[in-house]
């Protein structure tokens, strides 16, 4: 078994860290930390995203690496990301060329997973751990709607579902416009708002607290059962990838296999 380290990530032989969702449920699930990999600055080093330009044969390497040290049963069936609200059953996805932005299983070894950088990636699962899923949802994806989508999509009660959000950006490091909170509030979303000094800025500005957000609509749906690692993408630079922060930068994963 890996070891962990001091604030409970596992750390592997290789170096790669991953951090394990605190929740009762039977499955095999995490996300990555931008270590251990062998990608070059600015991807430095465990990026898993083929469409940022990094050399893919660095790319794959990470990929292996992390299949063998995560123990996952295949290769994750990475998406091709677009902002939307397309949600796709494992079997359907052909790696790096189906758009959607969550996928979802109902049978063991199929491993969903999503990209990110600074965007959250949210896991489901069933209590028996029998149904997940992996969604992709940064502010356009909130106001699409990727989060009721996925819900709606998988064939078990909103009720029974576990849910916890991976390291994104955090309230006090994703300052955005009034165009964003008006989109947002359009399609009858609850904006979370905080105010104060941005990592970028250094001035006090409007920020989106996109878990809180995020946490609303996944109660509006009815998923209770909800944790979120609290960890900030922006601010935590040498752990986690930030577009915000960095511009051309690595993507770290959230994965889930169903037991």
């Amino acid at each position: 078994m890996a070891a962990l380290t001091s604030d409970g990530r596992e750390a592997s032989g290789e170096g790669i860290e991953l951090i394990r969702p605190d929740w009762p449920v039977p499955v095999h699930a995490g996300f990555t930390t931008r270590q251990g990999g062998v990608s070059q600055s600015p991807y430095n080093t465990l990026n898993l995203a083929l469409h940022v330009e990094d050399d893919p044969a660095a790319v794959h390497e990470n990929r292996r690496r992390l299949v063998a040290q995560a123990g996952l049963p295949e290769e994750p069936r990475w998406l091709r990301q677009v902002h939307g609200t397309r949600v796709v059953h494992a079997e359907e996805v052909e790696r790096d060329v189906t758009e959607a932005d969550a996928v979802w299983s109902d049978r063991p070894g199929q491993v969903c997973a999503v990209l990110v950088a600074d965007c959250m990636p949210i896991l489901l699962a069933s209590a028996d751990g029998g149904c997940v899923a992996a969604v992709h949802a940064g502010w356009r994806g909130l106001a699409s709607g990727v989060i009721q989508a996925a819900v709606a999509a998988l064939p078990v009660p909103s009720s029974g579902l576990h849910a916890c959000i991976g390291p994104c950006i955090g309230p006090t490091a994703y300052e955005v416009g009034p165009e964003v909170i008006e989109q947002l509030q359009a399609v009858g979303v609850v904006p979370v708002i905080t105010h104060g000094a941005t990592a970028r800025t250094k001035s006090s500005r409007e920020c989106l607290d996109l878990v809180s957000t995020a946490s609303r609509i996944l109660e509006k749906v009815g998923v209770t059962e909800l944790t979120s690692l609290g960890r900030c993408s922006a601010n935590e630079r040498h752990a986690f990838y930030s577009h915000r922060r960095c511009g051309a930068t690595g993507r770290l994963s959230g994965f889930i296999v169903a037991s």
